[in-house]
């Protein structure tokens, strides 16, 4: 009871600590958001989304309510090494949760346009709309700092993927950083992006980071998201993709360090006949929480959708899976298919895993499954009897069971990157 009565009390002073006066855009917007946040509150052990992921106990121990509002600045020429050179061209860089105009370059290719968010909203307040009803969106709703807006038009296919990279300055100060990224693509449009985020320091960093993507008829959004922070970050990410008419979108999810990591993925298919494919991967070590959460909603018929995430615990970490796919009534021959792969590491490591179905329609092809297991002892005898160091032939072996999800990477040079990152820390941290 004492900890639900905590909860109350530090949902309530981070409400009463909220003076909406102090930002310029999209105030009724950011009105909407904070009321709803207020009848949510900050979640306890109580809620079933968040029950296997302590967020609050997490946040009210490394923060005050009034440090949850106010970022400190960031030093960018500190942070200009964290940088990805591949991609600096067409890179959109955040430090501190601040649109960097120092650090972003933008390539100009015709048919893409790139603005800040408070741009944008000043000529359409619609674009900072709160949808949704986890508290971390509503909070993110109320107190975004900053943000991007991105429009690809009709018929055009965006040669280069775009980065957007978040720096975070946590050598001096602890770090509250609220984003928003908006992505709208037109009928027949494509576009890639990448995301990322990295820290540098000891302090602890609270992000939230809220993403509303329209994908229109005939278009092709891939996503890229790649979170690989040795610090003490705690972030929540809300991911929201809508889908229309024969439309094709990919994610990708590679979780490969941090403190605490939420990721709210929301899939809308409001069109006939879309593809849609999901994939992720964590490898968490040391005491880091790792919670992926999916909805795929299935509204109209003649869809697929196909989902694969993979997690590697070692230490005393901890990763956390549920998976929803709903299928409306009228949304037949719906194909959906969900597999959710673990490999615990140690005694000390745990997994929760729940994949969930829900069928209103009678003529749909669906199937979800989880596995959980450890390594392979006989595997691994086996190439170390052939003269292999036992870390070299532990490493190949937990590269095989993360190779599925690295080969899906469509791009090239994404999935070079990706597979480096993977690689060192597959020979290093495990």
């Amino acid at each position: 009871m004492s900890e639900v009565i905590e909860k109350q009390d530090f949902s309530k002073v981070l409400v009463d600590s909220i003076d909406l006066s102090t930002f310029k855009e999209a105030k009724g917007q950011r009105e909407s958001a904070l009321s709803t946040f207020e009848n949510l509150g900050l979640p306890g052990n109580k809620s079933e989304e968040y029950k296997f992921t302590p967020i609050t106990r997490a946040i009210s121990k490394a923060f005050q309510s009034q440090e949850l509002i106010q970022s400190a600045k960031g030093d960018e020429a500190a942070l200009k090494e964290l940088l990805l050179d591949d991609y600096k061209e067409n890179a959109i860089v955040f430090v501190n949760g601040i649109y960097s105009k120092t650090l972003s370059k933008v390539s100009a290719e015709s048919g893409v346009t790139v603005m800040p968010l408070k741009e944008a909203v000043a000529e359409n307040q619609e674009l900072a709309s709160f949808e949704g009803s986890d508290p971390f969106e509503a909070l993110n709703g109320a107190l975004w700092a900053d943000g991007i807006f991105v429009h690809v038009a009709k018929n055009t296919v965006a040669q280069m993927p775009l980065l957007i990279q978040h720096l975070h300055d946590a050598t001096a100060a602890k770090s509250a950083v609220h984003s928003k990224v908006v992505v709208k693509l037109d009928q027949n449009a494509s576009l890639s992006v990448v995301e990322k985020t990295d820290l540098k320091g000891d302090q602890p960093v609270f992000q939230t980071i809220s993403e509303n993507i329209t994908v229109d008829e005939n278009a092709t959004f891939n996503y890229y998201k790649i979170q690989n922070d040795p610090g003490q970050l705690i972030q929540v990410a809300n991911t929201t993709i809508t889908q229309k008419k024969s439309s094709r979108t990919n994610t990708y999810t590679i979780t490969l360090d941090g403190k605490l990591i939420r990721n709210n993925l929301n899939i809308n298919i409001e069109g006939e006949g879309c593809e849609s494919h999901f994939y992720g991967l964590y490898l968490t070590q040391g005491d880091t929480l790792v919670d992926n959460h999916t909805t795929v909603d299935h509204k109209q018929p003649n869809s697929f959708s196909n989902e694969l995430y993979k997690g590697l615990m070692d230490g005393k970490s901890k990763g956390v899976f549920n998976g929803k796919i709903f299928v409306r009534p009228h949304a037949q021959k719906t194909n959906a298919f969900q597999s959710n792969r673990n490999i615990l590491l140690s005694d000390t490591a745990t997994v929760n895993t729940k994949p969930q179905l829900e069928i209103w329609a009678d003529d749909v092809k669906c199937s979800h499954g989880c596995t959980t297991g450890q390594l392979d002892d006989e595997a691994l005898f086996y190439l170390q009897s052939r003269g292999i160091p036992k870390a070299t032939a532990k490493a190949m072996l937990l590269y095989a069971f993360v190779g599925e999800v690295i080969e899906a990477i469509e791009d090239e040079g994404i999935r070079n990157l990706v597979d480096g990152l993977v690689s060192e820390r597959l020979h290093k941290g495990y």
